[in-house]
């Protein structure tokens, strides 16, 4: 190998790892101690908006104590998940925080803060149709957990005409 060369790969690979180290130290964790983080709690409001929209108070009070109570059911939802699942449950929502994992895998340029109703409910959408599994299997996270946790609450039933279960 001539020097030129290994100067050449030694100044790659050394931009390289400090892009990788860079962009590790922008990672925001989705979960923390088992619970949603801010990062993990921005994705989940963001996509319950979008999957619960109809379903939400119209007001706008009433819709953010409503995803802030959702939000509090999905954090006991997971805590009764098994420690794997938890685990990939995390690792999903420290992806989906990070703008190029968001980017790269739900194809959002937008912040979920910021993203409208309508623009998540167009990506879930495109993750629903798309042709890679990986991407389908997002959607169905996402999808499952917010509707498994919106709908663990007994007073969410009325909405979609449950009247509970029957008296044996």
């Amino acid at each position: 190998m001539k020097r030129r060369t290994l100067l050449v790969v030694g100044v790659g690979a050394g931009t390289l790892l400090a892009l990788a180290g860079g962009t590790l130290a922008l990672l925001r964790p989705g979960l923390q101690d088992g619970r949603l983080s801010p990062a993990g709690r921005e994705v989940f409001a963001a996509v319950a908006q979008a999957v619960l929209d109809t379903l939400l108070p119209a007001d706008a009070a009433g819709r953010a104590l409503a995803i802030q109570a959702h939000l509090g059911r999905l954090d006991d939802t997971i805590a009764g998940l098994p420690p794997a699942l938890q685990a990939e449950i995390g690792e999903l929502a420290t992806l989906l925080a990070s703008a190029p994992g968001r980017l790269a895998l739900t194809g959002l340029a937008t912040d979920w803060p910021q993203a409208s109703t309508a623009d998540v409910q167009a990506m879930l959408q495109r993750l629903r149709t798309s042709s890679l599994a990986v991407r389908q299997q997002v959607y169905h996270a996402l999808r499952n957990l917010t509707n498994g946790a919106w709908f663990a609450d007994a007073s969410t039933w009325t909405a979609i005409g449950y009247p509970g279960p029957r008296s044996v």
